[in-house]
């Protein structure tokens, strides 16, 4: 759909393909950076108890979500829970993180990565862990 509403710049005198896999790469980055910020929002809404306005069918999924989710924070190594703790319950960026730990930012980074990993293993399922910025 894209691409169709873009034909109208398309240059003729270019070659196609690479103009067309150009939106469509462009299009897969802002899918899975626009997943990325939902994902945070949906981990931050989870740890606060208050989902978006979900329908009655919508909040018990949700809270068996957020139980699972937070049963499986709980199976992690307390440098784990800690570090996501920190980064998604707290909101905090990844520099304040890094200050309130005591620890340098790429510390943050890497524990952050390993402690996702970590709760990809215990939940059996992947996360989408784009970010959209490395604050």
């Amino acid at each position: 759909m894209k691409a169709h509403r873009s034909l109208k710049r398309f240059r003729t005198e270019r070659p196609f393909r690479p103009w067309l896999l150009k939106i469509v790469t462009n299009q897969a980055k802002n899918h899975r950076r626009s997943a990325g910020r939902r994902a945070g929002l949906v981990v931050r809404a989870v740890a606060s108890g208050h989902p978006p306005e979900p329908g009655p069918d919508e909040r018990v999924i949700a809270d068996d979500d957020r139980q699972t989710l937070l049963a499986a924070i709980e199976e992690l190594p307390a440098r784990d829970r800690e570090v996501i703790s920190y980064r998604y319950f707290l909101d905090l960026s990844v520099s304040e993180t890094a200050t309130s730990l005591g620890i340098a930012v790429g510390t943050v980074k890497s524990r952050l990565s390993r402690a996702l990993e970590r709760l990809e293993a215990v939940l059996g399922e992947p996360l989408d862990r784009s970010e959209g910025s490395a604050s």
